[in-house]
């Protein structure tokens, strides 16, 4: 009964724990997402592309002109002209170029989107980076505590002539060690949180959390198929070859003639005419070669579309793999770690004098170097983790 109730303490702890690190990395990543400058400032120039796009597939401006022609050997009287005009391409152009325009316009919005990830995913590796610290900084902390009494101890039967010189300077510059290894996690520590606060417009960010969940993730081929309809850059590659189809359109249509149309009047003395303008234009050698020119490209882009998914689609496997081999690694090192002396067992030890400074000193070291190796797996796993979900950021 009292492991039952043990293993569901546990559980809710280690969730709670859980909980606590992603609410807590969620809610950095929300601020960043509100307040980066760089993010701020590549949304108004994509607006700003947005709306010069839009622009392009305006009509031309009207025409006004005006003769009055008073001079020269003429027995009437002055001789006046006056018109109005609008050009125009055809209508089909238009209406190609407006779904050009579309295109074009959700392609910045993705290219906006993999911004976004790119800056979040920078944020979130931080805050991982920062929850690994905060763990080492509690662990070093109670391994300085631990270092000054094996050093006082050590003092002590100095003192009494019962070791030597070299063990009790040996007792002093482990001591030394660790209090030098928490001051370079602290300057660590303030070097990452530097680099939040950058990435979050100037504005202090803290994370409280100190532990890492390894969560599992979903089979390789179920988040490649989340990537091809979730990751703008993939998305952003199909919607290429759309605007270069969408291009080739719009070519075939600017083949057509543009057309003029408008009022005109001409008078003498008193008399005049007056009726409707109409011209057409031919694009005989403006648009000569640009058809072929966007097949070639469309052609182009497709091709460069099926390599780019191909070695995309490799580099994931290959990322994906490596995640899941520092997995295995993780376990077991982990699965090792619970069958050595902990850190604990080896200070109780030392106290009651059933092992020497030497032999502590030692065994300590060979254990905090594994634990130390296991702790930057779990950074390294989640890193990976964090690289291979940016889609979902």
């Amino acid at each position: 009964m009292f492991k039952k109730i043990a293993f569901a303490i546990g559980v809710c702890l280690f969730s709670l724990m859980s909980f606590s690190q992603d609410n807590d990395i969620a809610r950095a990543l929300q601020e960043v997402e509100q307040n980066n400058n760089e993010l701020k400032a590549f949304a108004n120039r994509v607006k700003s592309k947005q709306l010069e796009m839009k622009a392009s597939n305006n009509l031309n401006n009207p025409e006004v002109g005006a003769y009055y022609l008073p001079f020269g050997t003429h027995n009437s009287g002055d001789y006046t002209e006056f018109h109005i005009s609008q050009s125009f391409e055809f209508p089909t152009v238009y209406a190609a170029r407006k779904n050009l325009i579309k295109q074009q316009n959700a392609d910045l919005s993705l290219t906006f989107e993999e911004k976004r990830q790119a800056i979040l995913l920078n944020a979130k590796q931080l805050c991982i980076k920062l929850i690994v610290l905060n763990k080492k900084l509690i662990i070093e902390q109670q391994r300085v505590e631990q270092a000054q009494k094996v050093f006082e101890q050590t003092k002590a039967l100095f003192e009494k002539e019962q070791i030597g010189v070299l063990t009790f300077n040996k007792a002093k510059i482990a001591w030394m060690q660790e209090q030098f290894n928490v001051q370079k996690l602290e300057l660590q520590q303030q070097n990452l949180l530097s680099e939040l606060k950058n990435l979050n417009g100037g504005i202090e960010l803290t994370l409280r959390s100190d532990n890492l969940a390894l969560e599992s993730v979903a089979s390789q081929e179920a988040i490649w198929q989340e990537k091809l309809s979730a990751e703008p850059k993939l998305i952003s590659l199909q919607q290429q070859d759309e605007i270069a189809q969408q291009e080739l359109k719009l070519n075939k249509n600017l083949s057509l003639p543009n057309l003029t149309a408008g009022y005109n009047q001409q008078g003498i003395a008193g008399e005049y005419y007056s009726g409707v303008y109409g011209g057409i234009s031919i694009p005989l050698f403006s648009n000569k070669g640009k058809v072929k020119a966007a097949k070639a490209n469309l052609e182009s882009q497709q091709i460069f579309t099926n390599v780019y998914m191909q070695q995309a689609k490799t580099d994931f496997v290959k990322q994906f793999n490596e995640y899941q081999l520092l997995q295995q690694k993780h376990k077991a090192y982990h699965e090792t770690l619970e069958g050595l002396n902990s850190e604990t067992l080896l200070f109780k030890a030392y106290e009651l004098g059933e092992i020497s400074f030497m032999e502590y000193y030692v065994e300590l070291q060979f254990y905090r170097e594994a634990l130390n190796t296991m702790l930057d797996m779990e950074t390294q796993i989640n890193l990976l983790q964090a690289e291979i979900l940016k889609h979902q950021l």
